[in-house]
Order: structure tokens, then C-alpha cells, then sequence
């Protein structure tokens, strides 16, 4: 699946003397497969941006294609583009509504009218997409689960649809370090089978290893769009997007100037600890 964003401008408020432009002529192509972050500050348009994906907000202007069809032409079906771009929104509270766990991710394949079977089979391999036990916690409440578990759940209610594309809106957010590591460890399986993924963040330490093309949104406008690599050795962008470099990034120079590294060229543990090892062998 490709999507094509051209020229996207969105407004609120377009109809009335006083506007707010959001998005600011957006320009951008996702092609399948991809892995992406698409960062900013906070009030930067990203929240925004991504509910243009599945139509939740139509542009002041511009045009939007998936697979080459204006998504906002007459007659194009966007109830069928919901369900191969899968949404998870930040706050899973306002993905979570059934009495169990199990209606709720069997909630979207029951609108698709599946037989009971098939909504069963959803269920069972969805959760265990996001590492959860169906015979476990298909039968607990939404509201008793922990945060983590809240966000794996929606986001296995969004996989039960079979989506070509998995768009998710700070799917780390108040999650301490080990939730932080096993969301990440299950995006890079889903990217692994072939989903494509894109991450709305402002925190690059949780797509540092993950994404390999990074989008920056500031002030509703892209500033940046390109290789992870090259965003990192750029510090003057990542200042002006009011973005603080990841923790690795800000380690590896730091051992840099204390000589030692030789280069801050990569940014891969493994690549550090190599330097690191070289160091010690030619002290040694």
C-alpha cells in the first residue's frame, strides 16, 4: 500500500475570521513496507497529521492518495481504507469500551460480520501478537488492566483487523523502561511480517533503533525528512525542532571528546563497543 500526501494544508476554525492553520503544506510518500518516525515537538501538527491517514480529518487542501485514488473523491471507500490503515491513538481509554478484553479485540472482525470461528481466531492470534494470552486475559475487564497491558490490548483490538499499515500515536508514553522495550520489541516483529509502521512521537529515544527514515513536523510544516543517520549528525535541525538528541547519541559524543572514540560517525551499541574494545586492546 502507498500513501501520497501532496500538498496538505488543514485549518481549524477555516470557516470563521480567526483560523489555525495546523498543517502547512505537507508533503510526503509512504511506501509499503516502511518503518517511520514522524516527530515534533509538542503543538508541532503531528496528532493532526495522522488522523489524515484514514480520512478522521479531510485537508483545507491538498490531496491524499492510497494506492493512487484520491481518498477524498466521490465515492472512494474510506470505511474499507479504516480498515487497512490500522490507528492506535495515544490514550488507549478511548479504544477500550467492551466488558472483557476479548470483546473488545473481537470487536472490529463482529463489525466485518466474520463468522464466530474466524472472530475467535482474530482474537487469539492478535493478542498473541502483542504477547498477551487470550485464555489468560480474554476475560478481564479493560478498566483493571495495567498501562502497559491497556496499550497492548488496543493495540491487538487494531491488529484483529489484519491492517496493511499500523499507525500509532505515542505508543510509549508513561510507560516505564521494560513497557518501553517490549512495545518496541513488538513493532519490529509487525514490521518483520511485513506491516508497515509509522510512530508519532516527540521522543526519539523510543524510535532511536527502530525506525530507519525519520519525519519532522514543526510548526505544522515537514523540516526534515530522511535517513535516521543523517538526522543525528544534524544537530542545527534537531535545535530548531526543539528536539533533544537521543541518549546514545549524546553519550557517543560525549565519549568522543574524552577521546574515547575515535569517530561519532555511528551511533549502534555494537559499533561503540567495538571502538570501545580496540581502545583497550592498543592500551593494553
Amino acid at each position: 500500500m502507498k500513501i501520497q500526501f501532496e500538498n496538505v494544508c488543514f485549518s481549524y476554525n477555516s470557516k470563521l475570521p480567526e483560523t489555525r492553520e495546523v498543517l502547512k503544506n505537507v508533503t510526503l510518500d509512504v511506501a509499503e513496507g516502511e518503518c517511520i518516525g514522524i516527530v515534533g515537538p509538542s503543538g508541532s501538527g503531528k496528532t493532526t497529521l495522522l488522523q489524515h491517514f484514514t480520512g478522521l480529518l479531510r485537508p483545507s487542501s491538498g490531496t491524499i492518495h492510497v494506492d493512487h485514488r484520491d481518498i477524498w473523491a466521490k465515492g472512494y471507500p474510506l470505511t474499507e481504507l479504516r480498515k487497512k490503515i490500522g490507528l492506535v491513538f495515544q490514550f488507549p481509554e478511548n479504544q477500550l469500551f467492551e466488558e472483557t478484553v476479548a470483546a473488545d479485540v473481537g470487536f472490529g472482525p463482529r463489525a466485518l460480520e466474520l463468522s464466530d470461528e474466524e472472530i475467535h481466531i482474530r482474537i487469539e492470534e492478535a493478542l498473541k501478537l502483542v504477547g498477551l494470552d487470550n485464555a489468560i486475559i480474554g476475560a478481564r475487564a479493560p478498566h483493571q488492566l495495567s498501562e502497559g497491558e491497556k496499550r497492548r490490548v488496543a493495540m491487538a483490538g487494531v491488529l484483529a483487523m489484519a491492517p496493511d499499515v499500523l499507525i500509532l500515536d505515542e505508543p510509549t508514553a508513561c510507560l516505564d523502561p521494560a513497557g518501553v522495550k517490549l512495545v518496541l520489541t513488538i513493532l519490529k516483529k509487525l514490521h518483520q511480517e511485513g506491516i508497515t509502521i509509522i510512530i508519532v512521537t516527540h521522543n526519539l529515544d523510543a524510535i532511536e533503533h527502530l525506525v530507519q527514515r525519520i519525519i519532522i513536523i514543526n510548526n505544522g510544516a515537514i523540516s526534515f525528512d530522511g535517513s535516521k543517520d543523517a538526522l543525528l549528525k544534524n544537530d542545527e535541525i534537531l535545535h530548531q525542532a526543539e528536539l533533544e538528541p537521543p541518549r546514545i547519541v549524546r553519550y557517543c559524543n560525549y565519549l568522543c571528546n574524552l577521546k574515547i572514540l575515535s569517530t561519532c560517525n555511528g551511533y549502534e551499541i555494537e559499533e561503540i563497543k567495538t571502538q570501545i574494545k580496540k581502545l583497550k586492546n592498543i592500551n593494553d
